[in-house]
């Protein structure tokens, strides 16, 4: 679908408000956007309320309703650490409550948005179900929810006859169908899935430097031994693999994009040596850094 997105002015909502019965949702913002990569975040056309700077984060006066359907990124807030945020993600942003988020650089995201606030609204967001604590929620793919924020942007966009009632309808759908779908992944999301989840954002934000998988482990309150064991069992490699795999991935992403020298890369990417670097290189990707930097068309996987 087209990207598309809406903010309404205070006089838009006040006109609302002496014009059409009150259900108790009101909708703020709603839009849809391709966030690319290496790209600044967020984008120039957030007005001021809505914009904020990484180091500062932002608060709001209002709930909303965040949809991830691709790529990846990171959360964090008041109430919860920084997490890996992948695609199939949604997280709720509550009033007065601190938060940042944002693509990673590599790979930005597309992203699906409601702002709203209301009687009706605040009812809902203090049942059991819903929490700042519980802010993040793993739904996957999911066509339905996609279908909904479709239909609740047409509704907006075009305005048609009770347009904002059946807007509030949609969003209502829409948090039923995030908290149900999330509750159904949660119970089949074991310990183990939560731990190396937050641990593969610790690993990637810190992935040329080196990392002290037993201080880690400590982070997250269990021994190394079974967060070794846990994390094969859910990537299929080892946590120091896994970390290897990240740098070679950067070296070979430089080596395509930049003019940087062979020497400089294994800096960067936090090798001990050129040497050792271009010896992980070839036997990781079966040709030496400067082959693979001469190398056209299809590129061999690290494995």
């Amino acid at each position: 679908m087209n990207e598309y997105r809406k903010y309404f002015s205070t006089a838009q909502l006040q006109q609302l408000l002496e014009t059409t019965p009150n259900w108790g949702v009101d909708i703020l913002t709603i839009g849809h956007h391709v966030h690319q990569s290496g790209i600044p975040y967020p984008d120039p056309n957030h007005p001021n309320q809505y914009a904020f700077e990484w180091q500062h984060g932002r608060v709001l006066d209002e709930f909303q309703l965040v949809y991830i359907s691709n790529g990846q990124g990171v959360f964090e807030s008041t109430d919860v650490p920084p997490t890996l945020v992948e695609a199939g993600t949604a997280f709720l942003l509550y009033p007065q409550v601190w938060h940042r988020f944002k693509p990673s650089d590599d790979t930005g995201w597309e992203e699906f948005w409601v702002g709203f606030k209301g009687h009706y609204a605040e009812y809902l967001m203090r049942q059991d179900c819903f929490s700042p604590q519980s802010a993040l929620m793993r739904i996957g793919f999911h066509a339905e929810l996609l279908n909904i924020f479709t239909r609740l942007i047409d509704t907006l966009k075009y305005e048609g006859v009770a347009y904002q009632q059946i807007a509030t309808c949609q969003v209502i759908q829409l948090l039923g169908l995030v908290y149900a779908s999330a509750l159904m992944k949660e119970s089949t999301r074991s310990r183990q899935e939560q731990v190396i989840h937050q641990a593969r954002y610790a690993i990637q934000k810190n992935w040329a430097n080196t990392i002290d998988f037993e201080a880690l482990s400590n982070d997250f309150n269990v021994s190394y031994i079974w967060f070794r064991k846990a994390f094969k069992a859910v990537m299929g490699i080892p946590p120091g693999q896994y970390h290897l795999n990240l740098k070679l991935e950067k070296a070979r992403q430089m080596l395509r994009e930049t003019t940087l020298s062979v020497a400089e890369i294994a800096d960067i990417t936090g090798f001990e040596s050129m040497f050792y670097f271009s010896r992980i290189f070839k036997k990781k990707v079966d040709m030496s850094p400067s082959e693979f930097r001469r190398t056209s068309g299809a590129l061999p996987s690290i494995t």
